[in-house]
């Protein structure tokens, strides 16, 4: 870390937090939301959901246990910008390759410590997430005034992430080992964390990755099984494109529905999604599946729900937050066909709701 750096996370009510500078120096605007964990920040940091997003962690300590290649679920770091309470650069673990500040700046991407981060969260629970700009500068002073006004000229809603962190191309990914079922899976990646890619391996699955915006005769021509639609960042309601394609497949093929990939299954059996004050994002997020009649500790990072009152008579609903009544699944009453809100995966978090990849492998 260098010492003569400094940061300042400036909201778009004007009010500025002054801290100690991570990673690379510059200036980044995004939708600053909170995330409860207290272990999982590097898959926080490489989750595509978080795209546009500033992260604030809740837990104090970040960097204990440092960073490692391996420890990823995409290719590169998706935050805007990450804000701790205290960054710990000398971490212990025999598998630890980097510290904090060393990964940012190798992502190109800034970070602060030192500031109140649960004085932080307060703010976004009372008034609900809010546009910031979090700067990392060396030989000059911040300029409030300006970081201010690329605040409040962030809009969250009007940009197209998807897009941007969705692959190039179809890629497949095939199961290593002596593990197949033979049962090839398209995944639509609207923003696909790696362990459900890896979930559906281990099951002997062969995943075909697609561009979030692929066609359903596309998907076809591949022969699949089924098809996945997966998390990803931004707002659903952008999307009619993908939910245009989804009633296409669901003629056709079992499909499973992961966080922003459930929203969309909202939009498909006739609902709507809404905005949340300040979201779902953490690891202990109780939730009831009521078709089995459990309950389940879930890994959530999402800032949409699907509203339950515009479902159509073909689907019911299948899970439920307990913290906040939101809808957290739905399926269809007669087809193969669920999606859940929250992460099935895990990673990082609890991983209760594994069996939901061995349903969907079940209904190839």
């Amino acid at each position: 870390m260098d010492r003569h750096k400094r940061a300042v996370l400036v909201l778009s009510d004007g009010s500025a937090y002054f801290g100690e500078a991570l990673g690379a120096t510059g200036i980044r605007t995004g939708e600053l939301v909170f995330n409860t964990a207290m272990t999982g920040y590097q898959e926080a940091l490489t989750d595509p959901s978080y795209a546009g997003q500033i992260l604030l962690m809740t837990y104090p300590l970040i960097g204990n246990y440092g960073l490692n290649k391996e420890w990823v679920e995409s290719d590169r770091v998706h935050v805007e910008g990450f804000c701790v309470r205290q960054n710990y650069n000398s971490p212990h673990h025999a598998r630890a390759s980097l510290n904090l500040d060393r990964y940012l700046s190798d992502n190109g991407v800034g970070g602060i410590s030192g500031i109140d981060t649960r004085a932080l969260t307060r703010i976004i629970r009372t008034h609900g997430v809010m546009p910031a700009a979090l700067e990392v500068y060396d030989g000059h002073d911040a300029d409030i005034a300006a970081l201010t006004a690329k605040a409040r000229a962030t809009d969250y809603s009007k940009l197209d992430f998807v897009e941007k962190v969705t692959c190039g191309q179809m890629k497949s990914m095939k199961p290593t080992g002596a593990v197949s079922s033979n049962k090839k899976v398209a995944l639509l990646d609207c923003g696909v964390k790696g362990n459900i890619i890896r979930e559906l391996n281990k099951r002997g699955c062969e995943v075909m990755v697609f561009p979030a915006f692929s066609t359903a005769e596309e998907i076809k021509s591949f022969g699949p099984a089924g098809v996945v639609i997966s998390n990803g960042p931004g707002d659903p309601a952008r999307l009619s494109s993908i939910v245009k394609q989804m009633h296409l497949l669901a003629k056709d093929y079992p499909l499973m529905g992961i966080c922003l990939g459930h929203q969309l299954m909202g939009w498909v059996a006739g609902s709507k999604t809404y905005k949340l004050k300040f979201g779902h994002r953490g690891g202990n997020h109780p939730v009831l599946d009521k078709k089995l009649n459990k309950v389940v500790i879930t890994t959530q990072n999402h800032g949409f729900a699907v509203d339950e009152k515009g479902l159509g008579p073909d689907w019911e609903i299948t899970h439920t937050n307990l913290n906040d009544k939101t809808n957290e699944g739905i399926a269809h009453k007669s087809l193969p066909i669920f999606s859940v809100q929250y992460h099935p995966e895990a990673h990082p978090g609890p991983r209760d709701s594994m069996y939901l990849f061995d349903k969907f492998v079940k209904s190839l």
